[in-house]
């Protein structure tokens, strides 16, 4: 991509087209906001604001790009492969297509099974022969997988697929960086197709925000107005966040764990599409998230497609993509025979001389275009017809979408998204902006550590809350025993959080010996030394593994509880991997395994997910009180709060006493009469 310089233009692919950046000169100044300064929540220069981003994002994808080719170049295969971050010396076959692109099986040659690895669907990875920084490489994107075989979907076939020997990794994600760059131009930029009225209420820099939220949207034409009747699967809480929101012009929901975010969205979005005011683009930073918001919709009756790649769709939502919907399109018939009548005429040039020849090139060519126009046909009148259009943040900036406007923006997940990928959807004309999230919870992923020093990891929904605009809080949660629910509520969300759900919808589960039964939570002290794994970045904790393990055969034991009703979480995905490997010796995780469907991850893959019994391994255990980023109480509001009927944790009780968050945790935990020391030695 072309870099802004010091012109302040931008040429953005047209001949012609130029786009100039707010700025009261003409020149671009250079940057007066270090990356050293805090990262500020009010921005009166827009100058300053694109510049820092700009930064952040280019360190963003430098730094993930070093560090996957430090990966190839300076790991060994056994280092790789023990990281999970490698598969080698893959077999490889074709297996027909979905949804027009190949699929292809990769396995070991004997078709034993496969090393323990960290690719799962929907993950994008590299495929090459041996060297992927010094030859030819193939983008795919995971299917699924089984314990012999992984199966991938590529836009083109590697050639010679059967012949030789195949790796697949790990890559960095330069289209998500071309996006958010576009986008901050697009931000900025006081011509050009992109941008949002609400620019400078978003950078805060107006003199009153909370007020300038409150305004009604400016939307074009007449504002319709509209009565909002009492909906009758929502809470109070929930009800007033719908009734704010279709109101005004910007929107914070803060929904903490178990209130019901995503379905107070749903909801929302059926009540803008009644009032049809426009286009409306629902968001999230995840493919997960952005399913869940498709699911509600269609379970509501609403008219939602799906925009991106068909494979990184839930299975039983591939219908509602825009790929599927166009595959039984009206014109999908004229189209067919366009396309076969191409194909003759293509074989048929071999034979033709002349005037002939150049007569059928003519023919074809203008085939090319009929099916061209016929294909955005299709495409424009699916989208047409939805009345919310459903994408990733990121995926937003295909330009599948063209310059189509969506004057009402809705971001579910809006706390994990960093302010350059949240752009991504305003840009597209927003006139009304809704955020959904909790900045209690996890932040945005960054990988880099300078970027996100410098403020990368602040999310949009975090900085518009700083500048005095309030979240509405959802305040009824449904998921966690009122006993697990205590602590989070009093400690995070300022005793505000009431319950939906009562002790005895959330028994005590059997097969562990509960210091209290009545309050289903246990802290299980365990002696046992942290170390650094291969990668010389993530730690793990054999004895606490082991904990974990009989914990699981414990609660298994009875039969109350089963294996896809448990969450191992853990902070390190060093532990992740010791884990693994672990229940994979003592009876394996496949279908059909003893411990299949048992769910491990990290605190950080966790986020908006549940479980019956959630067992938690803390893994830090060192003499000097080093308990890392456990720190993070955004981290640990999470891991205390995904469990629905018991929460274990496994620990080193005097590394985590030096936390004062952990302390407070752990005085409660005695106080409640949870901590389990009948069961640190069994």
């Amino acid at each position: 991509m072309a870099d802004l310089g010091c012109t302040g233009r931008e040429n953005m692919g047209k001949k012609g087209s130029i786009r100039r950046l707010n700025s009261a000169q003409n020149e671009i100044p250079k940057e007066r906001v270090s990356l050293d300064d805090e990262m500020p929540h009010i921005w009166k220069r827009g100058q300053d604001h694109f510049n820092r981003f700009s930064k952040l994002i280019k360190i963003e994808l430098d730094d993930e790009t070093a560090l996957v080719e430090e990966r190839w170049k300076k790991w060994n295969k056994q280092r790789l492969v023990s990281a999970g971050l490698t598969l080698f010396e893959l077999a490889a076959r074709s297996q027909g297509r979905f949804f027009g692109d190949p699929i292809i099986v990769f396995e070991l040659p004997d078709k034993s099974r496969m090393p323990t690895h960290r690719f799962g669907h929907g993950d994008i990875v590299l495929i090459s022969r041996t060297r992927p920084w010094g030859e030819k490489v193939y983008e795919g994107i995971v299917l699924d997988r089984g314990p012999t075989r992984i199966r991938i979907v590529v836009t083109e076939k590697p050639r010679d697929l059967r012949k030789g020997r195949w790796r697949i990794d790990r890559g960095a994600n330069r289209v998500a960086y071309d996006r958010m760059h576009e986008a901050l131009i697009s931000f900025h930029s006081t011509e050009g197709e992109g941008g949002t009225p609400l620019r400078d209420l978003l950078l805060g820099s107006l003199h009153d925000c909370a007020s300038s939220a409150e305004r009604p949207p400016d939307f074009k034409g007449k504002i319709k107005g509209y009565n909002l009747k009492k909906i009758e699967s929502l809470n109070d809480s929930q009800q007033a966040a719908v009734e704010l929101a279709m109101q005004r012009r910007l929107t914070l929901i803060q929904g903490p764990p178990g209130t019901g975010k995503t379905h107070t969205a749903v909801h929302l979005l059926k009540e803008l599409a009644k009032k049809g005011q426009g286009s409306i683009l629902a968001t999230a930073e995840s493919n997960v998230a952005v399913d869940n918001l498709l699911e509600g919709l269609l379970d509501l009756g609403v008219k939602a497609v799906r925009i991106g790649r068909p494979v990184k769709v839930r299975e039983s939502l591939r219908n509602a993509t825009l790929d599927a919907l166009i595959e039984d399109h009206p014109l999908q018939e004229e189209l067919t025979f366009i396309r076969d009548e191409n194909d003759e005429l293509r074989k048929s040039l071999s034979n033709l001389r002349g005037k002939e020849k150049g007569l059928t090139h003519r023919d074809i060519k203008n085939n090319f275009k009929e099916i061209r126009r016929i294909e955005n046909e299709m495409t424009a009148s699916v989208l047409d017809s939805a009345e919310v259009v459903c994408a990733t943040t990121i995926g937003s900036g295909h330009q599948i979408l063209g310059n189509r406007k969506f004057p009402i923006i809705l971001i579910d997940e809006a706390t994990q998204a960093s302010e350059p990928s949240a752009l991504v959807p305003i840009n597209r004309g927003c006139r009304q902006l809704i955020l959904v999230g909790d900045h209690k919870q996890l932040p945005p992923t960054v990988i880099s550590e300078k970027a996100e020093i410098g403020g990368l990891g602040q999310s949009l929904f975090e900085r518009l809350n700083k500048c005095k605009i309030p979240a509405q809080m959802l305040t009824t949660q449904y998921r966690m025993h009122p006993s697990i629910r205590e602590f989070p509520s009093s400690r995070f969300y300022e005793n505000k959080l009431d319950d939906g759900c009562s002790k005895s919808d959330r028994p005590a589960p059997a097969g562990l010996i509960w210091p209290n039964w009545d309050k289903p939570v246990a802290f299980i002290p365990v002696e046992g030394n942290e170390e650094l794994d291969d990668e010389g970045s993530s730690r793990s904790n054999f004895s606490e593994a082991a904990k974990v393990l009989s914990i699981v055969d414990e609660l298994l034991g009875i039969g109350d509880i089963q294996t896809t009703d448990i969450g191992i979480i853990t902070p390190y995905n060093g532990q992740v991997r010791v884990l693994n490997d672990l229940f994979e010796q003592a009876g394996g995780r496949e279908f059909g395994e003893k411990y299949s469907g048992l769910e491990i991850k990290s605190v950080d893959g966790y986020q908006g997910r549940e479980k019956e019994v959630i067992v938690f391994s803390t893994v830090r255990a060192n003499e000097g009180g080093e308990i890392g980023f456990l720190k993070d109480k955004r981290r640990m509001n999470v891991a205390l709060t995904r469990a629905k009927r018991g929460l274990v944790v496994v620990g080193h009780l005097s590394t985590l006493k030096h936390d004062s968050t952990w302390s407070s945790w752990l005085d409660w935990v005695e106080e409640s009469g949870c901590l389990a020391w009948h069961l640190s030695n069994d």
